[in-house]
């Protein structure tokens, strides 16, 4: 979808479809929606009366424009009440109105900037985002395509004085947008496809077009720096593991070296400790964590942040073999911390481990976000549409829900008790990768802290929002691409 700047006045804006934004519960028709009502003589007004029409987030309707205005039709999407405008709710209306083009065969679109409470800036890229996000669509393996698709998108704002701010606004909102449908794309594919292997060469293809620096390394390499709960995770595949490593260097001096450190698991059986058939069904997922953070390094040389930031990914797949790891084994990863293995389906934290070591020794940050489809007992507490935060840094902490709540994505604070390590205690090793039932999302953050040194951390479980099973305001079922706006706005706001 091109997305592009009009700069004409609502009623002049062209195209198959007009869309434009009604609050809840006003007596009149707030400009410009009047004027819109007077160049279709009466009409717009008529309609939403006789449909009842409140404005209310989610409601839409639609009208042909019988040849008064350049545009075929106009869709109108609520925006609920005036005092509580917020850019999620602009996303949404966004995502629900283009949809709506698009069902209606609308391949031009014109939408207002919507609302009006808000900087235009801010208001510009809430609509892109929610335009391009909401009419996301995965049949890369279809015979059939869909025929209906918008092609361009026109935001249209008829004072020229604003053409910079907008046309900014415009190209972080798609980067953004364009970022998470990669990642997206990456964890819809299916495990047959996307392996170690693929990510890695995925990974080449980002450096290679971002003039980034990457180094891959191989099972070999991975023995001889000791990354023995990695690669013990990876015993039970034919696939080879991957050990990524990618780097973004700003042009001028960087004041800040930032790590995101993605979970890579491009298929979870569960390894001996063996998933029941509908927990397997879509462990594809797993590496949801590792798209995230690629699709964040393909985003930001346009987006040209000035800080330096690593993203690392142990690329793996957890399967069962004749040389799959046992219940029971004892790895030592790179930091020299012995694992007891409670449990071979807790083999994310493993990976982890020995990347957050990694991390800590080789690339020696100012601090470290890692994001995992971690624990299923993160989605018990947290349901299917927040994320479990949990840090060594609350000033980190803080800034990143920050960045979260910018772009609507749901973060919520988990505590790290430390007196829950002692559910983690092992008699054969210094540590076992599970602890008891209860708390099972803050106990696999309390393992991977023996893996963090002194750097600020924060751990985001991602198991919830990376995947859903129902179609959402701003996506159809399926992957959600979560946490890669809420790492970019993160990113841009460091200094």
């Amino acid at each position: 979808m091109r997305v592009s700047l009009l700069a004409k006045p609502l009623p002049a804006a062209d195209g198959d479809v007009l869309i434009v934004g009604s609050y809840a519960d006003e007596k009149r028709l707030p400009e410009p929606l009047a004027r819109l009502d007077r160049a279709l003589g009466g009409r717009l007004g008529e309609v939403l009366e006789a449909e009842k029409f409140q404005g209310k987030p989610g409601q839409l309707t639609h009208l042909y424009a019988d040849g008064r205005l350049p545009a075929k039709r106009v869709v109108v999407v609520g925006l609920g009440a005036r005092g509580q405008l917020t850019p999620e709710t602009i996303r949404r209306a966004a995502a629900t109105g283009v949809r709506r083009a698009r069902d209606l065969g609308a391949r031009v679109v014109s939408i207002e900037v919507l609302g009006d409470t808000l900087p235009p800036e801010q208001r510009a890229r809430a609509v892109v985002g929610g335009a391009l996000l909401g009419t996301y669509s995965f049949d890369r393996y279809k015979r059939e395509k869909p025929d209906k698709g918008v092609e361009e998108l026109r935001l249209v704002e008829p004072d020229t004085r604003r053409g910079r701010e907008l046309k900014a606004a415009i190209h972080l909102g798609t980067t953004f947008a364009e970022a998470t449908a990669f990642a997206r794309d990456l964890v819809n594919a299916p495990a047959n496809e996307v392996t170690p292997t693929y990510l890695a060469k995925a990974a080449t293809q980002i450096a290679r077009e971002g003039r980034l620096k990457l180094r891959v390394y191989d099972r070999t390499e991975c023995e001889k720096m000791g990354m023995g709960a990695f690669l013990g995770v990876a015993a039970g595949s034919e696939q080879p593991p991957k050990f990524i490593h990618l780097t973004y260097s700003p042009s001028g001096r960087a004041r800040r070296k930032v790590a995101i450190v993605g979970k890579g698991v491009t298929f979870d059986s569960g390894g001996l400790d063996l998933k029941p058939a509908d927990g397997m069904l879509r462990m594809k997922n797993d590496m949801a964590g590792a798209a995230a953070v690629l699709a964040v390094m393909r985003a930001l040389p346009p987006l040209r942040p000035s800080v330096e930031v690593h993203a690392i990914v142990a690329a793996t797949e957890n399967m069962v073999s004749g040389k799959a790891q046992r219940p029971g084994d004892i790895v030592r990863a790179m930091n020299g911390v012995t694992i007891e293995i409670g449990n071979t389906d807790a083999e994310g934290r493993l990976t982890l481990a020995d990347a957050l070591a990694y991390t800590v020794a080789r690339v020696k940050p100012t601090e470290i976000v890692d994001l995992a489809t971690l624990t299923g007992a993160c989605v018990v507490a947290l349901g299917s549409l927040c994320a479990g935060l949990l840090t060594t840094s609350q000033p980190l902490a803080d800034r990143l829900r920050a960045a979260a709540d910018l772009v609507g994505e749901r973060v919520w604070q988990l505590p790290l008790i430390d007196e829950y390590k002692d559910g983690l205690k092992s008699d054969v090793a210094d540590i076992n990768n599970v602890g008891p039932r209860g708390g099972g999302a803050i106990n696999a953050a309390i393992f991977m802290r023996e893996f963090t040194g002194d750097v600020p951390w924060v751990h985001l479980d991602i198991a919830g929002p990376a995947f859903s099973d129902r179609d959402l305001p701003l996506g159809p079922k399926g992957a959600t691409g979560f946490g890669v706006r809420t790492l970019l706005a993160y990113l841009l706001e460091l200094k």
